[in-house]
């Protein structure tokens, strides 16, 4: 990893300590360029938000998003303080980032009480288990917003 990218997860870092010296969580997040330029930052602040899904990296996508003025964010990286868990994974994967680059890892973050292991096995194993189940209802109407999404001539690629 070239020296750009160590600097850049320094200052993930120290937005994770000023999350924490603001009564957030402790992950900061950044979006950069390939070049390392940021375009925009993020930090967590679920309980400050009363938002469970206002993770560092989340948080960073949504402000990169408003300034590119697209849900898509191809060519750009996430830098983030720790290892995304799986909803900021698949934030990062959905917003189409080109990579994603991390200090700390999911088992630090586990030392710290911030364990996600439950839900990374549901994600490798397909099963959400008792916790949440997850239950498929048909109904008679099921599809129909797909076949009417088709029809519009405005719609964007996802």
């Amino acid at each position: 990893m070239s020296e750009p990218f160590r600097d850049l997860l320094q200052l993930a870092v120290a937005l994770a300590h000023s999350s924490v010296d603001a009564g957030g969580g402790p992950f900061g997040a950044l979006i950069t360029t390939a070049d390392g330029s940021i375009v925009a930052e993020g930090q967590n602040i679920v309980t400050a938000a009363c938002d469970p899904t206002a993770h560092a990296e989340v948080t960073a996508i949504r402000r990169a998003c408003a300034v590119q003025e697209s849900h898509r964010l191809d060519g750009l990286i996430l830098v983030s303080s720790c290892e995304p868990c799986p909803m900021c994974l698949a934030a990062a994967w959905w917003a189409r980032l080109d990579s994603v680059h991390f200090a700390s890892t999911r088992f630090d973050a586990a030392d710290a009480g911030f364990d996600d292991a439950q839900l990374w096995r549901a994600v490798a194993s397909g099963d959400t288990g008792p916790q949440l189940p997850l239950r498929h209802v048909p109904v008679p109407t099921a599809g129909d917003e797909f076949r009417h999404w088709l029809e519009q001539a405005h719609r964007l690629p996802y």
